[in-house]
């Protein structure tokens, strides 16, 4: 949170500003240097207002504040490198909302890997008329994403960011599996069991 600052000087003393009688008067001066002290942060922020729009340079609390302001796919959970990276690239993903670049963009920026997407769409082309529909009739979309330590909040987080992140209407399940190799499984009960199910949708 913004505050007093120690040392921190302001860019604007209101002592030289006082009229010249007060110029050699330790009270005055000392009362508004006070003041100063109080206003210096304030003008502080001012001076480096665009800064504060900048996700990676930003402070942490504000960064959080400007995902909620731009519509982040963020739950605070998020260590801080990649809820900077997620803010910075918020508005880039609203304009490709739905599609399936967007949909493992925005996955791989929550989870800091790379999904693997399943879908019944598709396209082709054809020098004659009439040519076999490509994909499949009835629609579908799986995700599936392989952590070290999965557990059934990640597959909850999944869930809500497909959610949003999906095309609109479009049925859909999530997995969440442990990646190969890792680390052993946790003991049964542990609040960090392994997601290892699938939720459709």
């Amino acid at each position: 949170m913004r505050g007093a600052i120690d040392g921190l000087g302001s860019s604007a003393p209101i002592g030289p500003m006082l009229p010249a009688v007060f110029a050699d008067d330790d009270l005055a001066q000392r009362f508004v240097g006070g003041l100063d002290d109080t206003v210096a942060p304030i003008l502080n922020v001012l001076d480096c207002v665009d800064a504060y729009f900048t996700p990676s340079l930003a402070p942490l609390d504000f960064t959080q504040y400007l995902g909620a302001w731009i519509g982040a796919e963020t739950d605070g959970s998020e260590p801080e490198d990649r809820l900077r990276a997620a803010v910075a690239a918020a508005a880039r993903l609203h304009r490709v909302r739905g599609t399936r670049r967007g949909l493992a963009e925005a996955v791989r920026l929550a989870f800091g890997v790379e999904p693997e997407i399943t879908e019944s769409g598709a396209a082709d082309w054809s020098a004659r008329p009439l040519g076999p529909v490509p994909g499949e009739t009835r629609p579908r979309l799986h995700v599936l994403i392989r952590l070290p330590h999965p557990t059934r909040a990640d597959e909850h987080r999944l869930d809500t960011l497909v959610s949003a992140a999906r095309p609109a209407h479009m049925p859909y399940t999530v997995q969440v599996t442990r990646a190969a190799g890792r680390v052993r499984p946790a003991p049964a009960g542990s609040p960090d069991e392994p997601a290892e199910r699938t939720q459709e949708r």
